[in-house]
């Protein structure tokens, strides 16, 4: 007979909702990058509206994504070698 898992505790269920603001931060940064190409070729073509409208959204959306994402990356390897040295 097995036992029921026990439910996660508060510091779990934060590191599951960090993990899924994280992999919906690294969507948005790739997807900015695929429009932010696209954006480039045409308006090699003299089509502008999508550059424009990356250009708006370059600050309040991108800027951080793209922040949050150098950061936990930053913080992860600052945890991996913390727990590494401390293992020794």
């Amino acid at each position: 007979m097995t036992t029921p898992n026990p439910s996660p505790g508060p510091l779990q269920q934060l590191k599951g909702a960090m993990d899924t603001v994280l992999v919906v931060d690294v969507f948005v940064v790739i997807a900015g990058a695929i429009w932010f190409a696209t954006a480039v070729a045409l308006h090699s073509q003299h089509v502008e509206a999508p550059l424009a409208l990356f250009q708006r959204l370059w600050e309040p959306l991108f800027t951080p994504a793209i922040g949050l994402l150098m950061g936990a990356a930053l913080l992860s390897g600052l945890l991996g070698w913390w727990q590494r040295r401390g293992q020794r």
